[in-house]
């Protein structure tokens, strides 16, 4: 019997900053790539920069994922 390969879940909580720092380092590569690509998809390219702190980059990657979930996406132009 085959098994089929699931895809590795997303975790959100690796993208956000921890409650344990106070939020005001840098953010993390993981954090920086994946705003990079919400940013893209949603474009917004504008909520991407580099030298974000990781509570900023927490905000902003909530905002795009919570627009992507409603679908409050620009009409694409492409």
């Amino acid at each position: 019997m085959e098994q089929k390969k699931r895809a590795p879940e997303y975790q959100e909580s690796q993208y956000l900053a921890s409650s344990e720092s106070n939020g005001a380092e840098p953010m993390t590569g993981a954090q920086a790539s994946y705003l990079k690509t919400l940013a893209e998809e949603v474009r917004e390219p504008g909520a991407f920069q580099q030298g974000l702190s990781k509570r900023e980059a927490s905000r902003r990657i909530n905002a795009l994922m919570e627009k992507l979930r409603i679908g409050e996406l620009p009409p694409h132009t492409d």
